[in-house]
């Protein structure tokens, strides 16, 4: 993670803009095609191909030795999965986490998908993480404090049963994929650095439907609950804003394609 606080220009923050749309349009084409009995593998070949055609670059593929251009995690998989030839099956959750850069500057987004019929409280998982999400990004304006944006999400998800993981965080971006400053989900109200216009950070709430604990597995990347239970992750760039944070990315793009999906099927 890159050492220092960097505040973006109007120009810079358009560029970012840019390929965080890019990113969700991406995450939008996964979308036309993730359903039971795809691998991950051919979803992560359809995001690579779709953000080089766009004249981009995926920002993953190569960043500290990960060897794909997206990150894949299933069920109990909260972040960093690799894709290979597992296929999907109908109940799993696929949190799909994009980042891709253009014109020098990094977009980054995630979506935790449905796959089929899932069970209803991984269903409630899914909705309370996503709103989590939102909620942080509701104060995350000029005048208010990073501890507020963790406070905001830890206690939607706690109040509702959840737990959050504390080891993995959020994080500023620019002309890097991670720059400061790390942006946990958990926090204390009032506390941590003031938030002010131009701070453009990748806010990134990963909830587990059982307990907080976390393990890496063998292959260097993949984190999973310890106790197996399902995790959800959600992550939007966002601008500091002084009444309101500019979301830079889209998940519209994305809920535009599972409804055209649903209406096929």
């Amino acid at each position: 993670m890159s050492k220092g606080l960097f505040y973006k220009t109007k120009e810079e923050i358009e560029l970012i803009r840019e390929s965080s749309l890019l990113v969700g349009k991406t995450l939008a084409e996964v979308a036309k095609y993730i359903r039971p009995g795809i691998t991950t593998l051919s979803l992560d070949k359809i995001a690579e191909e779709f953000i080089n055609d766009n004249h981009a670059i995926p920002a993953f593929k190569g960043y500290s030795g990960f060897p794909n251009t997206l990150c894949i995690s299933i069920n109990s998989h909260v972040v960093h999965g690799i894709p290979n030839k597992y296929e999907l099956k109908d109940g799993d959750i696929v949190s799909v986490d994009c980042g891709a850069v253009k014109n020098e500057y990094f977009g980054d987004s995630a979506y935790t998908f449905a796959i089929g019929e899932v069970k209803p409280e991984v269903l409630n998982l899914l909705r309370i993480t996503e709103e989590s999400l939102y909620k942080a990004i509701e104060i995350a304006i000029v005048g208010n404090r990073l501890g507020d944006i963790g406070e905001a999400v830890q206690t939607h998800a706690e109040s509702n049963g959840y737990s959050v993981v504390r080891e993995l965080v959020g994080h500023g971006i620019g002309k890097d994929l991670h720059e400061s400053p790390e942006v946990p989900n958990y926090g204390k109200k009032g506390s941590g650095l003031k938030l002010q216009e131009g701070l453009v950070i990748a806010i990134e709430p990963m909830i587990n439907l059982g307990k907080k604990a976390i393990i890496q597995e063998k292959d260097g990347w993949t984190i999973r609950t310890a106790d197996n239970l399902p995790s959800a992750h959600f992550e939007h760039t966002i601008a500091i804003g002084k009444n309101k944070a500019d979301i830079l990315s889209s998940f519209e793009f994305i809920e535009e394609a599972l409804r055209k999906n649903l209406k096929i099927c």
